[in-house]
């Protein structure tokens, strides 16, 4: 097991517990991945089933979580979209700033 879902399944109560937690870290993750890096604005009822397919997906990677670093992955992916975003903001600023 890697480190998160270890930490979880020896911490938490119980395993149903455990995998709930997973599930949530991981639907968490993910929409904060999509947030950052493919997100265009769309409506309610559509943000909605994006919402459901991300859970459908998330429930997916929370059995994949046990033997694979899925939550792992999801961190790295955030870290990297976070700075790229910093950066593209940064940059918007200087070129606003020297117009």
């Amino acid at each position: 097991m890697y480190p998160v879902a270890r930490f979880l399944y020896s911490t938490l109560p119980n395993y149903d517990v455990a995998g709930v937690a997973l599930l949530a870290i991981i639907f968490v993750l993910s929409a904060i991945v999509y947030k950052l890096g493919f997100a265009k604005k769309l409506g309610f009822w559509q943000n909605a089933i994006i919402g459901v397919f991300l859970l459908l997906g998330g429930l997916i990677l929370t059995f994949l979580a046990v033997f694979l670093p899925v939550v792992e992955g999801l961190l790295i992916a955030m870290l990297i979209l976070v700075l790229y975003k910093v950066r593209l903001w940064r940059e918007k600023r200087e070129n606003a700033a020297s117009h």
